[in-house]
């Protein structure tokens, strides 16, 4: 039996290849993934309008006292609504990883100068906010991000270990597993959300976990 069957909480490279436009960055460092055109302009749409009617300022696990570390606004989207049930749904289908993994979509909005600075996505193991966010559900293991729209200007993906820029293009997702072949925290996944310098930038996040959510 295929090991993807065996655990419903796992993705892999074969199985996110095995989608047609599916590209691997070549590294032995880390598993990163991109697919343009997964999602298409109206859905990318609508979920921009969600985004704008409910954002507040995005805060941080393990504060590192940089309050210009993230500046950019936090959507937490419902799984009540259609568009944000059927984007889950895709994201389950293309990784293989089941709904009960998943924790709740996020969207993200970016304005003129506000970024993400460099900084993984696995809670920091021994660390309060991995006592307090891993406990039930584990660890995060996969990311799965979308960019909503082109970006006038700035930006970028910049993942520096690896010295890979991927530019936000509408529907445009970018994937990649958060730990090393033996299960540890991979901090060759450290990415920075590059400051915008023209316009708007729209990205859901979907992370998935070790143990069923919730």
């Amino acid at each position: 039996m295929d090991r993807l069957d065996e655990s419903p909480g796992e993705s892999s490279a074969a199985k996110l290849l095995s989608h047609p436009g599916v590209q691997r960055f070549p590294s032995s460092r880390l598993d990163l993934f991109t697919l343009r055109d997964f999602l298409p302009g109206e859905q990318c749409a609508q979920l921009v309008d969600l985004i704008e009617t409910s954002h507040r300022p995005s805060t941080i696990a393990d504060y590192n006292g940089d309050d210009a570390f993230r500046t950019s606004s936090t959507c937490d989207l419902s799984p009540e609504h259609p568009v944000v049930a059927e984007l889950a749904a895709a994201l389950s289908r293309l990784s293989g990883i089941g709904l009960a993994h998943a924790e709740p979509l996020q969207g993200q909005r970016y304005e003129v100068g506000q970024e993400f600075k460099a900084h993984t996505d696995y809670f920091e193991p021994g660390s309060p906010d991995y006592d307090r966010y891993c406990a039930v559900p584990g660890q995060r293991t996969w990311t799965f991000m979308l960019y909503l729209n082109d970006v006038q200007a700035g930006g970028a993906t910049r993942f520096r270990v690896i010295d890979k820029l991927i530019q936000p293009e509408a529907g445009k997702l970018v994937a990649w597993n958060n730990r090393r072949p033996d299960g540890s925290p991979n901090a060759a996944t450290l990415h920075h959300a590059m400051k915008v310098r023209k316009g708007f930038k729209y990205v859901i996040t979907q992370w998935y976990r070790e143990r069923t959510w919730g």
